[in-house]
């Protein structure tokens, strides 16, 4: 990933949340090189959308989403859900087996994403807005552990 591209998913970000930690959490994922996958849509020769997945410990090929943001012009339009979409069937395309995400259970229920999924995580905000997608059939069921997340999330780096 170019510097350049960095500073525009770095705006996206900032944009969307309007606070600098989500602002620079991706660099910190991409630089400690943790990301698996970025995805991002445009909109001419603008970057919009901004989606990062990266690996897990804890749990056999699971990922994190996020941050994932829109500008805030482009939010309602859909694209985050296809952003969001394009991303998972890469993922899968790629063998991961769950992806994990915190966020609006309303928003991430209608792409997939279930509370009950996550509920063997143990980590520190576990709860409703924890959620978890299956890219495999049953890949999470009866498992529960520990998720350790990239050190840029809080946790631990995964390298």
């Amino acid at each position: 990933m170019q510097d350049g591209e960095l500073a525009a998913i770095e705006t996206i970000h900032a944009s969307a949340f309007g606070r600098d930690e989500e602002a620079r959490l991706p660099q910190a994922i991409i630089n400690d090189g943790h990301e698996i996958l970025s995805v991002v849509a445009a909109k001419g020769d603008y970057l919009v959308a901004h989606a990062l997945f990266s690996a897990l410990r804890g749990a056999d090929g699971a990922l994190a989403l996020g941050p994932v943001a829109v500008v805030p012009d482009q939010q309602g339009s859909g694209i985050g859900s296809h952003l969001i979409r394009y991303g998972l069937d890469r993922a899968r395309e790629a063998g991961w087996r769950s992806v994990f995400v915190l966020g609006d259970p309303a928003f991430y229920g209608r792409l997939g994403f279930e509370a009950r999924l996550a509920r063997g995580a143990a980590v520190p905000w576990a709860g409703p807005h924890f959620q978890a997608l299956e890219l495999v059939p049953q890949a999470l069921d009866g498992w529960s552990g520990i998720l350790r997340y990239p050190s840029a999330f809080g946790g631990e780096d995964i390298i």
